[in-house]
């Protein structure tokens, strides 16, 4: 079970949540970029970049037995700020085919590179899948 947190007298945020409280099974999903299951970063769009790593995190999130509307927290590294604003109408574009209507509590940071050269961005995330759904292997 999740609960969004929205202190009175806050303006409601867009896109993120200010906090959420969950109780289940965590899941911690390293840093995911944007290549495809064999390592290859197909596109050095930014949008196509982000929804592979948007798949990503969903993909691993899923081999918990979790949905994306589990994810209750997520770090964005992004190696170019105003590349992402340009394009944030088609990124969240993307994230509503991907992750939906679900917006967990996100940080977004720009970075100077990430590790792998052609990466554009990089997501860190944490689920917490209930104890009903969960996959425990």
């Amino acid at each position: 079970m999740h609960q969004i947190l929205q202190p009175e007298g806050w303006a409601k945020p867009v896109g993120y949540a200010n906090g959420i409280a969950a109780s289940g099974r965590m899941v911690f999903v390293g840093g995911q970029i944007g290549w495809n299951a064999q390592c290859v970063i197909e596109s050095d769009d930014i949008v196509e970049q982000t929804a592979q790593t948007l798949r990503n995190v969903v993909a691993v999130v899923a081999e918990a037995g979790g949905k994306p509307e589990h994810i209750v927290s997520m770090t964005w590294y992004l190696t170019d700020r105003a590349e992402y604003l340009a394009h944030a109408k088609n990124i969240g574009r993307a994230w509503r085919e991907i992750i939906g209507r679900h917006y967990p509590a996100i940080a977004a940071v720009e970075v100077v590179a990430l590790i792998e050269a052609r990466a554009k961005v990089e997501i860190q995330a944490m689920a917490v899948i209930p104890a009903s759904l969960a996959a425990i292997a």
